[in-house]
């Protein structure tokens, strides 16, 4: 008598169930690497605006790490002083960051970054109860979606990094409801932990509101179905799972909270508004905690832009694109007598945008054949997952066209929690890139399963992985009903191709920026009809690529294509389709032999300002200054690169600094600006002009790092503050809003007292003074109450804000040592708790692990119900 045997027992051994996943992972090794061949193999880097940036503004804190192996929790390299949180803070008690190297192989960045999105995006159609070479093509389709390479090009890698792991966070979701709720936990825990640690928190937002989606759709299910205690069983394990991942994270969120107070982010104290610039109308100041919503707005997506989730040159592709030599601007330019050797450089930045953002890098593109894929889904998915998705990518577009459907957005952006801390809404497409792959390759999965007389070998049905593919015998009637639904499919994704073609004809494919071309004599009519070309062009590129994909499709169900090759063949395409389109913004010409040291080589007037070895003095670069990081390379800046600087220091710029550098251009006097004076600019790098260079000029009147004043002028609350700086005397008189700092005298005697600072690092500062008499003392350094702590002769003193922006301290007569300290408690706490919580994340998920193995579900669960 033949004993029977258990499943587990009837398991093919672990390496042959783990050879499909490992070929798997170097397919995407393969795939990351050829894309960015020129890094691996050609020892070029990836020019990215935003890490030069950055590398400019984390300069002195990297430096300072590198010295003495501390962390500069400040810098004044960038907007004359700010915490470094948002810059380069890093969190030793956060154990997931020895994960993260584990995770992409210790690859270079951007290739790092699209390995893992691939490898997250493959864990997560495993977790969907596919197959391993269905689960390729979804982590193709979510991997090479257009936003994932040209946010790269960009140099916003924290943000790709955000979303290379939220896949993991779905997986985990995913496996949490439908198949193990422990196994899914710790998934969960482990994306989510990942997402966080990313610091890119608008990503996580946008996340975890497709989680919420996903909540009251299972919620609603579990109603009906009266399932509600389970329900709640795993959603209080999926929030301890969060909070544990939160809890890593802790430190960098707890300093990132207590800055957003100060930055632009929070609250303005101000309550009126900025002098109006010429033809602009006068916004009044927002009186709550968050971005004004012109400025959160200014990046939205249109509505008709919306096409380019399938057409993705519905809109002309990128704010500036290549034309070929044979475009109607080219022929243009030839005719009006531009020479060859300068057209070609001409025809590589072309105005060929015609939407409505100030200016884009490229379109959200999730591709033509997931796009199809995903209408299918819409027709052949299991209701509940196909509500949560189509939910989630219309609630992505409809945040994404931000002020063009203003009266729900600014509804979802006065009252949602949190939403009106985040800028560029457009990226809440996000949602959508992410939603729609996940039910395109349902879709995917439910055709293969679905071909009559199908039945998997008995090896591929017994394995979890494969069970979606393995599928039971079909009749005739299932076959029909999928051949009815891919055919509605294609005709309505073949119909929208169409009403694009229609609607380009109608178009009069006019730019905000034309009028700019109009004066300098560009041809508007030939660039009209070249965005007419590359639209219609993209319509028919998009038209074939779905026919393909739905050939493939049709063949399969006529049992002329194997399983496994119509996947491939589907993957095949998906993968030449995205990868076509990328290539548009993230191509060879990306890339440089440039390095770091190469980039930040300094110019004729870094080196004379270098030669002055002072401690500390500022310097503004004229030329931009307020969207440059690069002069805070080698030196204090006045300006900087940065989304989140100091509120009051924004005010500052737009009330002050930005008026008085309009009298320095006027006056051509250096010292004509009080405010920089206070801020100890000593010089100033002009921009450079027709055949002369940038040029450093000394600033006479800048006040040096501290010094005394007669005067102190009161007043009762911020905008009479800033509004006195305009007419002060810095050198004589302070400023002080006597309703925050009371007590002190409105005149001192300064003269015979001397200041000098003998001592400077980004976290600590000391000064010698001697004081002939009972002074207050101003420092041209930024006043930031949460962290800097006063000591006179090393005992602790308060110090209060004088001038809108700076430290001042009253000192008594006689001769002292003044230090100013870093010491902000939220990095100590927050550093505390994330070593904590990544030690509990590790035993719980160890727990977690353990637990699931040993009650493991049937196999089929999930595919019958994602799939049926």
């Amino acid at each position: 008598m033949t004993t029977p045997t258990s499943p587990r027992q009837a398991e093919a051994p672990l390496w042959r169930r783990m050879l499909p996943h490992l070929l798997a992972v170097l397919f995407f090794l393969v795939l990351a690497s050829v894309y960015f061949a020129p890094i691996l193999f050609d020892d070029k880097t990836l020019a990215q605006h935003d890490i030069v940036q950055f590398n400019g503004g984390s300069h002195e804190a990297a430096q300072f790490r590198e010295a003495t192996g501390e962390e500069a929790l400040w810098t004044n390299s960038m907007f004359s002083g700010m915490p470094t949180y948002l810059i380069s803070t890093r969190f030793p008690g956060d154990l997931s960051q020895y994960l993260h190297k584990v995770f992409t192989l210790d690859l270079p960045a951007v290739v790092a970054n699209l390995f893992l999105a691939l490898v997250c995006g493959y864990v997560l159609g495993l977790a969907l109860g596919l197959s391993p070479v269905v689960s390729v093509v979804g982590a193709v389709a979510l991997g090479f979606t257009s936003y994932n390479l040209i946010i790269l090009a960009a140099g916003h890698n924290t943000k790709s990094l955000a979303l290379a792991y939220a896949p993991l966070v779905l997986a985990g979701l995913l496996v949490a409801f439908r198949r193990n709720k422990w196994l899914g936990t710790a998934l969960f825990a482990l994306g989510l932990t990942m997402n966080i640690r990313s610091n890119h928190l608008q990503i996580t937002y946008y996340l975890l509101l497709l989680v919420l989606v996903f909540g009251v759709v299972e919620l609603f299910f579990a109603f009906r179905e009266k399932r509600l205690p389970d329900f709640f069983a795993r959603t209080a394990l999926l929030g301890v799972a969060a909070l544990l991942a939160a809890g890593v994270s802790f430190g960098r969120l707890y300093t990132t909270l207590e800055y957003s107070k100060y930055s632009i982010r929070g609250k303005s104290e101000l309550k009126t508004a900025p002098p109006a610039a010429p033809g602009q109308s006068q916004d009044p100041v927002e009186s709550g905690s968050g971005l004004n919503r012109e400025y959160a707005f200014s990046y939205s997506y249109g509505i008709g832009e919306t096409a380019t989730l399938l057409i993705p040159n519905f809109y002309g592709g990128a704010s500036q694109m290549k034309l070929s030599d044979n475009s109607e601007t080219a022929k243009a330019l030839t005719a009006a007598g531009v020479p060859p050797a300068q057209l070609t450089d001409y025809l590589a930045q072309m105005p060929t945008y015609w939407g409505d953002q100030p200016i884009t890098s490229g379109p959200v593109y999730v591709g033509a054949v997931v796009f199809f894929l995903f209408v299918l889904g819409l027709l052949v998915a299991d209701r509940r997952t196909r509500i949560w998705l189509l939910t989630g990518t219309l609630l992505s577009i409809v945040l994404a066209w931000g002020k063009n459907l203003e009266t729900f957005n600014y509804l979802v952006f006065d009252y949602f929690p949190g939403y009106n801390k985040f800028r560029a809404v457009s990226m809440a497409l996000v949602i959508a890139q992410l939603a729609m792959p996940v039910l395109a390759v349902l879709a995917l999965a439910r055709v293969l399963r679905g071909r009559p007389g199908f039945t998997a070998p008995a090896a591929v049905s017994t394995h979890p992985s494969l069970a979606a593919l393995a599928g039971r015998p079909t009749d005739d009637a299932d076959t029909a009903y999928l051949k009815k639904h891919v055919l509605r499919a294609l005709v309505i994704t073949a119909g929208l191709c169409a009403l694009a073609f229609l609607a380009g004809l109608v178009a009069d494919f006019a730019s905000p920026v034309d009028a700019q071309l109009q004066q300098s004599g560009f041809p508007l009519d030939a660039i009209r009809a070249d965005r007419a070309s590359l639209l219609r062009s993209d319509v028919f590129r998009s038209l074939l690529f779905v026919a393909l994909a739905a050939g493939v499709l049709w063949f399969f169900l006529q049992r002329k294509l194997s399983v496994a090759m119509s996947a491939a063949l589907v993957g095949l395409l998906t993968l030449v389709d995205l990868w076509g389109v990328d290539k548009r913004y993230l191509n060879d010409g990306n890339f440089q032999r440039e390095t770091v040291a190469e980039q930040f080589v300094p110019s004729p007037a870094d080196q004379q300002i270098l030669q002055d070895k002072d401690l500390s003095y500022r310097v503004l670069n004229m030329a931009n200054p307020f969207n440059d990081a690069q002069t805070s390379y080698y030196h204090k800046s006045i300006g900087g690169y940065h989304g989140a600087k100091l509120r009051r220091y924004q005010d500052l710029i737009e009330r002050q600094i930005s008026p008085q550098l309009q009298r320095i251009y006027s006056e051509n006097r250096p010292d004509a600006a009080p405010v920089l004076n206070m801020l100890n600019t000593r010089y100033l790098i002009t921009p450079p002009a027709e055949k002369q260079p940038a040029q450093a000029i000394r600033n006479p009147g800048a006040l040096g790092n501290a010094w005394y004043v007669s005067n102190v002028q009161p007043v009762q609350n911020p905008d009479q503050e800033i509004q006195a700086l305009g007419t002060l005397d810095p050198g004589t008189t302070a400023v002080v809003d006597v309703s925050k700092f009371p007590g002190l005298k409105t005149e001192y005697a300064a003269e015979g007292s001397t200041i000098a600072l003998t001592k400077y690092s980004p976290n600590a500062l000391t000064y010698r003074t001697t004081a002939v008499q009972d002074g207050l003392v101003v420092f041209s350094e930024i006043y930031y109450a949460d962290g800097w702590q006063a000591y006179l002769d090393g005992k602790p003193v308060a110090h209060l804000r004088a001038d809108y922006v700076l430290r001042a301290l009253p000192v008594p007569r006689g001769t002292h040592t003044i230090e100013f300290k870093f010491e902000p408690t939220q990095y100590a706490l927050g550093n505390t708790v994330s070593l904590v919580a990544s030690v509990l994340l590790i035993i719980a998920m160890l727990a977690a692990l353990y637990y699931a193995f040993q009650h493991r579900p049937t196999p089929h669960t999930v595919s019958d119900t994602l799939l049926a």
